[in-house]
Parts: C-alpha cells; sequence; structure tokens
C-alpha cells in the first residue's frame, strides 16, 4: 500500500477551542481540500472516489483507494452537520473523517494540549460571551521518525494589528 504522507504546517488549520478569563486552548484541523490534495498527490486522480449515502438519518461518506493490484480499499465514517451549512458541513465533515480512518492526518490526534495564557492573545467580552479577536497558524511542525507522533510544533498569532506576529512553541520529548 502506498504510503501517505503527514500534513506540512501549511495543511493544518487552527482554531479556538475553548476561551477563559485566563486563556484559551486551541485545535488543529485539516479542512477537506487537503484530504482531496493528498489523494490526488498518493493516489492520482482515478485512484480514489468517494460516495455519500444516509444510513438511518445520518450522512456517511466512504472513500475508496485503489491498491497495487487494483482492488479497492473502502473506509467509512458519519458525519454532523455544521453552524453554518448542515448538507454541505455534514459532506465534508463525513469526508475528513473517513480519510483520517484511510491515515491522512491521523497525526493530529497526537497533538499536544494547546493553552494560550491570556496576557498573550486579545480576549473581549461581548453579549455575555468571551471572544478571541486573534487567529492563529501552524508555522512548523515536526514528527517522530515514524511520522505518527508531533514532536514539535510552533503556531503563530497572525492578526494582532500593529504588532509582529508572535511565536508560540510547543514541544514533545519522545523516548
Amino acid at each position: 500500500m502506498k504510503k501517505i504522507r503527514e500534513l506540512r504546517a501549511d495543511e493544518i488549520e487552527v482554531r479556538v477551542g475553548v476561551v477563559r478569563k485566563n486563556g484559551i486552548s486551541l485545535l488543529l484541523y485539516k479542512d477537506a481540500r487537503c484530504d482531496m490534495n493528498i489523494l490526488d498527490e498518493t493516489f492520482g486522480i482515478a485512484g480514489w472516489q468517494r460516495k455519500h449515502e444516509l444510513i438511518n438519518g445520518a450522512l456517511f461518506c466512504t472513500v475508496s483507494i485503489k491498491d497495487e493490484n487494483g482492488e479497492w480499499i473502502s473506509k467509512q465514517d458519519v458525519g454532523v452537520e455544521s453552524y453554518t451549512e448542515a448538507v454541505k458541513g455534514a459532506a465534508s465533515d463525513s469526508f475528513k473523517r473517513a480519510c483520517f480512518n484511510i491515515g491522512i492526518g491521523r497525526e493530529l490526534y497526537t497533538a499536544p494540549f494547546i493553552w494560550i495564557p491570556s496576557d498573550k492573545v486579545s480576549i473581549a467580552e461581548g453579549n455575555g460571551k468571551l471572544k478571541v479577536r486573534d487567529s492563529f497558524n501552524v508555522s512548523y511542525i515536526s514528527y517522530d521518525e515514524n511520522g505518527k507522533v508531533i514532536k514539535s510544533l510552533e503556531i503563530r498569532k497572525t492578526d494582532t494589528p500593529g504588532k509582529n506576529p508572535q511565536r508560540l512553541s510547543f514541544k514533545r520529548e519522545i523516548p
């Protein structure tokens, strides 16, 4: 079976998970375009396919890839609706989850807990809710020798008006 490569830093998205007065947590994720690009790169445009189907009212996606013998290998998962577009969100989510099952981006599950203290971010309160005005991206990532565990990670705070981007580093010791 062809080896699926690890995600590059520019393919990993960052979003705020939890906002508290003392800081925020960040979550790493990949989008569906990233999955399609890696499938095309690894298996060619004719070497993979996807199919969506409703099962008991839930939208499932099956992603199939061709192995070296021309046999189809399939993985399936269910998606949940997004806040903005229900059907498109469920289709995208089920596709991304099926791609995790194939192995694309599975290393994201090894990400360290990312906590940014409040003195490093811009937290504001509005309508009784705490909000973050900053956005973040992954500027550097490295993996263990097997490419399965994140070894080090650098997050960059990208849009603090009037300031240079801040780098926030997270390292993990790999035994």
